[in-house]
């Protein structure tokens, strides 16, 4: 599984250590890590303080629209290393006419990360994760996926040459299925949830086969995921919006993005100002949900998960405190919706405004009509809500009937 041709380091980078996202236990960096000793997701940790002396923002001016324009707050050493398929930054559209009907003083933006290579945001913690398993010398990896995840690693693992095996559940879009093994993947169809798929890929790596690149059971992919709130940033002026609706299984992206505000405001770039962040889960899959209305820090497994917004059917999130501690830093809360108000939200910006969305990103904008009526988000609040896959990639409902050809 390891080749160790890889490691010469080309050029320093601001990483100083890994760092327990429990305990804080400081682990060394150049080297391959799953969990923390305790069992717990790593964090990347980087001298913040050099960076705001040696990296001044006027330097992206001359960069390319991708995530690697951030690369002073990427683990990458050497450049060759890198793995990309054009990750360019996605763009923000404003939803007039909900604004309209809902007499809003802002547009709420929707963060549209199906623009992305393998069309979703997977693309961008992928990218990196591959990147630096490439660094490390990793030759094959597994990931267990309810799709979107899976294709993206497919897609940057054989771009670098490795081999790859995806677990997902037997129900998964049979697009996406076929996505995988178009990209020369290994399909492994489960009879069971992706926290079944994850025991798979868990015993596999135990017995040596290939390296998990499960959510948040390596280092990196947070690290690719957090270049969503360093774009978000930049897009805005340097500033960050009232608050952030956001699709939830794993929660890498909003961990993510709560560790990207942090380290801008540490260089300098940003203030104070948080997003509040808003968890957003299916009621059929929530247990994030169900653990901050009860005010507990761990959530409990989700038994029977069941929604069509298949990339948030996430029964058991290994970074749940991680995902409960950013919301409630934040002022933020979790909120769940079920499948009737995710489908009738997708068809309403698709009529209303010309962009079809996931399941997944509709179901933020159902939570946020629903937070404006209960008063939890006010009318004059900037909103971001983020639309993690293209609307294409899922089941769509028929289309019309038959009709008479007119001259």
């Amino acid at each position: 599984m390891l080749d160790r041709t890889n490691l010469a380091v080309e050029r320093p980078t601001y990483v100083t250590h890994l760092a327990c996202g429990m305990t804080g236990e400081v682990l060394p960096a150049d080297r391959l890590h799953n969990l923390s000793p305790q069992g717990y997701p790593i964090l990347v940790r980087y001298d913040l303080d050099r960076i705001r002396r040696e990296w001044d923002r006027s330097a992206l001016a001359e960069r390319a629209p991708d995530l690697w324009r951030y690369r002073e707050l990427l683990p990458v050493r050497v450049r060759t290393n890198i793995v990309t398929l054009g990750e360019t930054a996605t763009p923000l559209i404003p939803l007039a006419t909900l604004a309209a009907r809902h007499g809003l003083a802002h547009s709420p933006l929707v963060k549209d990360e199906g623009r992305l290579p393998t069309g979703s945001f997977k693309a961008r913690g992928l990218a990196v994760a591959v990147a630096m398993a490439k660094e490390l010398g990793v030759t094959r990896m597994a990931i267990p996926s309810n799709g979107n995840a899976g294709a993206a690693l497919a897609a940057y693992g054989r771009r670098a040459g490795m081999t790859i095996d995806v677990f997902c559940p037997a129900d998964t879009p049979d697009l996406m299925l076929r996505e995988i093994a178009a990209h020369g993947a290994n399909v492994r169809k489960i009879d069971g949830y992706i926290t079944d798929c994850g025991k798979l890929v868990g015993e596999g790596a135990r017995a040596g086969r290939w390296f998990d690149v499960s959510t948040l059971k390596e280092p990196y992919r947070i690290e690719g995921k957090k270049t969503m709130g360093l774009e978000l940033a930049e897009q805005l002026g340097w500033t960050v919006p009232d608050v952030i609706f956001y699709p939830t299984g794993g929660g890498t992206g909003l961990i993510g993005m709560w560790k990207a505000f942090a380290e801008l405001e540490a260089i300098g770039w940003i203030g104070s100002k948080r997003p509040k962040m808003v968890a957003v889960q299916a009621a059929g899959c929530a247990p994030i949900v169900r653990a901050y209305a009860a005010g507990l820090r761990r959530a409990e497994p989700w038994g029977d998960a069941a929604t069509v917004a298949m990339g948030i059917r996430v029964p058991a999130a290994i970074g749940d405190f991680l995902i409960l501690d950013a919301v409630r830093a934040s002022g933020g809360f979790a909120v769940a919706v079920d499948d009737d108000a995710i489908l009738a939200a997708r068809a309403a910006i698709g009529a209303d405004e010309g962009l079809l969305l996931c399941p997944e990103g509709a179901a933020t904008v159902a939570a946020y009509t629903q937070a404006l009526a209960s008063g939890r988000i006010g009318r004059n609040e900037q909103a971001v809500l983020f639309n993690c896959g293209n609307g294409l990639k899922y089941p769509l409902p028929e289309a019309g009937r038959a009709a008479a050809p007119t001259v």
